[in-house]
């Protein structure tokens, strides 16, 4: 990942800030072999390399995107041992409450590692439904889960362009890079950039 084109972020007079639009790439390459071969086959292109190419790069931006906004969290809740039944669900009611009190409001959104998530898929006794239809009741935005997280990781967003957004300077495209000899390359890339307004509507998820 590089840095380039300049973009004005947020605020006015010495609070304005200019953010670099960040580059995420991957290159791949197709064989001229494999092509010849499916082509007398009467097969389409494998394009493996292309999607393994692109999932890269959608990893790239997930770590960008997830990791800014843990670090510029503005509250946290530590959470216990998620294996207690509703304990899910009252650690993403803390966390809204804690929002609502500095005056961040709904829809919130919850992104969670893999682990965690994973322990919001059990049936409440008493209740006969999901932990996690449970939480979407007060997550109005819907319950994520993310693999760049670590596994007691998690986040709880108040929603809003006022709140954040995503700059996209250049959507994923995949480039014509020349040849190899008789191969092919290219190139999947993207620029963009994360505007954190008001790090006050993150609220991160720590064991």
């Amino acid at each position: 990942m590089g840095a380039g084109t300049e973009v004005v972020a947020v605020g006015s007079g010495e609070e304005r800030k200019v953010l670099d639009l960040v580059f995420i790439e991957e290159d791949f390459g197709l064989s001229w072999r494999d092509i010849e071969a499916n082509r007398k086959a009467g097969l389409p292109p494998d394009l493996g390399a292309a999607a393994k190419a692109s999932m890269a790069c959608a990893r790239k931006e997930d770590e960008m995107i997830f990791g800014a906004l843990t670090a510029a969290a503005g509250k946290q809740v530590p959470i216990g041992d998620w294996s207690e039944p509703r304990s899910a669900f009252a650690s993403i009611v803390e966390a809204t409450e804690k929002l609502v009190a500095d005056s961040f409001y709904g829809p919130f959104v919850v992104v969670l590692s893999p682990a965690l998530y994973a322990k919001t898929q059990r049936v409440v006794e008493g209740v006969g439904r999901l932990e996690s239809k449970l939480i979407k009741d007060v997550a109005e935005g819907g319950v994520f889960r993310s693999p760049v997280l670590g596994e007691g990781q998690g986040l709880v967003l108040s929603l809003g362009v006022f709140n954040l957004d995503l700059v996209v300077g250049q959507d994923l495209i995949t480039a014509y890079m020349g040849n190899d000899k008789l191969d092919h390359c290219f190139r999947v890339l993207e620029s963009l950039v994360l505007r954190i307004k008001r790090p006050g509507a993150i609220c991160a998820l720590a064991q």
